[in-house]
């Protein structure tokens, strides 16, 4: 057509001139590039038109006319005289704009192709172009509208997920929730039922205790009205003990008193020549016998009925002794006064016959009146001589005390430590004496005498001396006299064998230290007053518990010891003596004589036996003591010994077994038994734990 002849000449003119040259894109505004720059450039193609041309522009012809097929013929030779358009690698159908507008997605729609766009020759190549852009867009569209369409599948399948995962978590927790709900309903039935189960179990427990608080209520009734009754019983028994009990201190201050009257009639003996012993010989037995009877009830808790009577019936006696006392002594005035008168009237006739010597004849002899008999009854008082003894020893630990009495007393801290020391270093040793071995026996003396002779030892783990105090030497011989003393009254008691290494122990430190000795005696003496022997008598005003501690009981609390406690100390301490004076340390000085000898046990014995016998004490200590030490007397004194023993049996033994009731014939049958074994066997056994040869050898 002219026309389009004639467009083609314009485009080619417009293409010559320098407005032709500028470079035209839809798009520059998107890209934001630099406008002037792409004026500098020529006119270009999109890269896709070597597609449109392969795919597009060959479909298109084969439907066009043949008018116009030949001038797309020549339009095409023309388009491609300027220039070649080179082969795009986007002409690969498997590199197509649709599925690069696929892949790239929405990139498309902002960056254009950076090849080299094609200039344009023809209104074909621009009719091209504009099919190509339709076609950009209608592909960019439908690829829009694709994703449009995929997105809104996506999010229909993303918000179907999320339904139904929303739907399943519900679900889950429905199922969730039902579960903890049948869990709880389960729990719950299980607690009602155990609940149910409890009140049952506890209302027949309530049931139960109901019947039992019903039954131990009627017990209870019945022992509270048992422990009233019993209580009042007791109440009245107490209160007819005490009340005896105060009749039977009565009645004994009344004999004592008594006794004290016999006692005072001593000064009628040498002025009227009469024996009054055996009234003072009986009132001591009937002492005696109440002494016993208050002992005895003492362990018992309250005097019986027949302990009151027997201690009203003493009394009774010692009245009718004491008013046959008197009536002897008034009996004995009236012979003393006939006496004087026949001796005045004799002496008249005397005269008369001087003055008639004539008349002279023989005078009469007086009778031989009682007081003439020699005095052979047993007393109750110590030997002048033994007692002198005795308050010497006692005023000698006097003085000791009294030595280290401002170490005893002192606040110092120090002081107070050293004498612990020192106390624990004098009486461990000695609580550490049993039937050991020799050997070690010889280590605790040893340790002792260091400690007496000044020299340091060890105790506690630290060194200690007397020489720490100028008291120290006093206060250690005084604790160490006090602990053998103490070991015989406890350990000795308990067991008898121990009494041979203690009392050893106590002679060889006796031998080498003889003030330790004397303060021995004395505390055994202050303890054991039957170890002088010595009766303590009852003095006018005295406290009947003073009297008590006086006799060796012990007093708590207004409270007398137990008898058989009584008897067991006593027995100790017996032994630990009867054990010193027949043993000698080994490891001494053989050419020196005991300082405490044999002799002195034979002096005790002589003494016991010229004094009247107490009931159940004479018997106890003169079985221990000759069981211990009977052996070494026998070989010491021989036929004196035995004739001591036929002495005890034949005189003593009346006398203890007169004053002995039946409830306290137990010592007596024991010493009776012993005699009786030793007098048939013509020999006193060793006894049992006596140090041999081959003690000290081991």
């Amino acid at each position: 057509m002219p026309s389009e002849g004639r467009c083609w000449e314009t485009l080619q003119a417009l293409r010559s001139c320098d407005k032709g040259r500028l470079c035209y894109d839809r798009d520059w505004l998107l890209r934001g590039e630099d406008v002037l720059q792409e004026c500098m450039s020529l006119p270009k193609l999109s890269s896709y038109s070597g597609w449109v041309v392969d795919h597009v522009l060959p479909h298109i012809q084969k439907n066009a006319p043949p008018s116009e097929t030949s001038a797309s013929s020549v339009s095409t030779s023309a388009l491609d005289q300027p220039s070649s358009v080179p082969r795009s690698p986007l002409r690969n159908p498997a590199y197509s704009p649709v599925s690069s507008a696929t892949s790239n997605g929405t990139k498309d729609k902002y960056e254009s192709p950076h090849t080299e766009p094609v200039v344009l020759q023809s209104p074909r190549g621009m009719k091209v172009e504009g099919c190509i852009r339709m076609y950009e867009l209608v592909h960019r569209m439908k690829g829009a509208e694709g994703l449009r369409q995929w997105q809104e599948e996506q999010e229909k399948k993303v918000r179907a997920l999320s339904e139904m995962a929303s739907e399943q978590l519900k679900r889950f927790d429905e199922r969730k929730e039902l579960k903890h709900h049948k869990e709880f309903q389960d729990l719950r039935e299980v607690m009602e039922k155990s609940s149910r189960e409890a009140l049952g179990q506890q209302e027949k427990l309530k049931a139960e205790h109901r019947h039992r608080a019903k039954i131990l209520n009627l017990k209870l009734r019945e022992a509270e009205q048992q422990r009233l009754k019993q209580e009042e019983q007791e109440r009245l028994r107490k209160e007819e003990g005490q009340a005896r009990l105060r009749g039977l201190y009565a009645l004994q201050e009344e004999v004592l008193h008594l006794s004290q009257q016999l006692d005072a009639s001593d000064q009628h003996r040498d002025l009227l020549q009469v024996d009054l012993s055996a009234f003072r010989t009986r009132g001591n037995q009937l002492c005696s016998l109440v002494s016993g009877i208050i002992r005895a009830t003492s362990e018992n808790g309250f005097p019986t009925v027949e302990d009151q009577a027997a201690a009203e019936g003493a009394l009774q006696e010692m009245r009718d002794l004491l008013s046959n006392l008197h009536q002897e002594i008034r009996r004995a005035c009236e012979e003393k006064r006939r006496r004087d008168e026949e001796e005045a009237r004799i002496k008249q006739q005397e005269s008369q016959m001087q003055q008639r010597p004539e008349a002279h004849k023989e005078l009469p002899v007086p009778n031989q009146g009682p007081g003439a008999k020699p005095n052979e009854d047993l007393q109750m008082k110590v030997q002048d001589s033994t007692m002198q003894w005795y308050q010497q020893l006692q005023e000698a630990s006097s003085r000791c005390v009294l030595a280290f009495e401002g170490l005893s007393n002192s606040k110092d801290s120090q002081a107070k430590k050293i004498k612990m020391d020192l106390q624990k270093a004098a009486t461990i040793p000695v609580s550490q004496i049993s039937t050991i071995a020799g050997s070690k026996l010889k280590e605790i003396f040893d340790k002792i005498h260091s400690l007496l002779s000044g020299k340091p030892v060890q105790s506690g783990g630290r060194s200690v001396s007397v020489t720490l105090n100028p008291q120290g030497l006093d206060f250690v011989q005084y604790k160490l006299a006090e602990k053998f003393v103490k070991q015989g009254e406890e350990e000795v008691a308990s067991h008898h064998e121990a009494a041979f290494p203690i009392a050893v122990v106590a002679s060889g430190i006796w031998e080498l230290h003889p003030r330790v000795g004397a303060l021995i005696l004395a505390h055994l003496h202050k303890k054991c007053p039957y170890s002088v022997p010595f009766y303590p008598a009852f003095k006018e005003g005295m406290a009947l518990e003073d009297y008590q501690r006086m006799l060796g009981y012990q007093v708590k609390d207004s409270k007398v010891e137990q008898q058989d406690n009584f008897l067991k100390r006593m027995s100790g301490m017996i032994r630990l003596y009867a054990a010193i004076i027949q043993l000698r340390w080994p490891y001494g000085n053989r050419q020196e004589t005991h300082p405490h000898g044999l002799n002195h046990g034979w002096r005790w014995l002589a003494q016991i036996l010229n004094m009247e016998p107490l009931s159940d004490v004479t018997a106890t200590l003169l079985f221990d003591f000759l069981e211990v030490c009977g052996n070494a007397l026998m070989k010491q004194y021989q036929v004196q010994f035995w004739k001591m023993i036929l002495l005890i049996k034949e005189d003593y033994f009346p006398r203890i077994e007169a004053i002995t009731s039946s409830g306290q014939m137990g010592s007596f049958i024991r010493l009776k038994q012993f005699l009786e074994k030793c007098l048939q066997h013509r020999e006193v056994p060793v006894p049992k734990g006596f140090l041999t040869a081959s003690f000290w050898r081991s």
